[in-house]
């Protein structure tokens, strides 16, 4: 399934992350996965939440460049190698990873990894055609 992730553009600066994160805690808005890639200056925020378009409007709202990009949650077991194996899935079927984090969500014996990949409808279809778990949310 796909799942709508939050993409903000910040300054690199004391105290940034907190506003936003205080920004969305007040509106209820909750987070199950975060990372941030960042160089001298700013920060790309990529956030998934249990109310995107919420936090997509708030984040704008409050004067914060945002936007929706379509990525994948897939369940990975939780054991050596997991990962390695599903990056040799995704070579092998020709499907470039353009980024990935973790999610702040566990299951049992399950981990949760968020996936930004160059052509999605692929990367879906080589994650059930090896009997991957893709989650619509978290």
């Amino acid at each position: 399934m796909i799942i709508k992730q939050i993409s903000t553009f910040m300054e690199n600066s004391t105290g940034r992350l907190a506003d936003i994160t205080a920004l969305l805690a007040k509106a209820g808005i909750n987070l199950r996965a975060i990372s941030i890639a960042d160089t001298t200056d700013f920060g790309i925020l990529r956030m998934v939440a249990d109310q995107p378009d919420a936090a997509v409007k708030l984040l704008k709202d409050a004067g914060f460049t945002a936007r929706e990009t379509d990525v994948i949650g897939v369940e990975v077991p939780d054991h050596p190698g997991e990962l390695a194996r599903i990056m040799a899935l995704f070579r092998d079927e020709g499907v470039n990873i353009e980024y990935l984090y973790a999610s702040l969500e566990h299951k049992e014996d399950k981990a949760v990894i968020v996936l930004k990949v160059d052509d999605i409808n692929a990367g879906l279809a080589m994650l059930e055609k090896h009997g991957f778990s893709t989650i619509p949310t978290f």
